[in-house]
This record gives C-alpha cells, structure tokens and sequence, in this order.
C-alpha cells in the first residue's frame, strides 16, 4: 500500500538521522516525535533511541488524533 511505502521512507530517514525527531519530556521522556504528512493528513512516529546499542524502537505510528494520550497508555502498562 502506498501508506506503508511512505511510512518505510520515513522511518528511513529516522534511521539515517535519529535526531529528526523531536524529544518529548514529561510522561515521554526519553521519546522522540517525527511527524510527516501524507494526503493531507498528519502523521506521527514515536521511537526510542539507543544510542549505546545502535538501535532505535519503534512504539507507534498513527494519526495525530489520541496519539499521545494512546502513547502514554502504552508506555504507562
């Protein structure tokens, strides 16, 4: 689907540039946001990054609507 095309290149671009995503405090301290717009609709990727193992987590793509309340719920469990 071209969604999931689109979501491959921009978790491209997040592996190739970890930084690209802006990091939360709070309740998402540690976590980092990128967001990307595909059809007019906004969409975000929420990871983790670390650095001491070169690896980077992915907790949730999705839309803008309930993202970060679902976030926290996810984190918080």
């Amino acid at each position: 689907a071209p969604l999931r095309r689109e979501v491959d290149a921009q978790v491209d671009l997040i592996c190739d540039n970890p930084t690209i995503g802006t990091l939360k405090t709070g309740d998402l301290q540690g976590v980092r946001v990128h967001k990307f717009t595909y059809l007019g609709q906004l969409y975000l990727v929420a990871y983790l990054v670390d650095e001491a193992q070169e690896t980077i987590y992915l907790l949730a793509i999705g839309g803008h609507e309930n993202f970060y309340r679902d976030l926290k719920r996810y984190l918080g469990d």
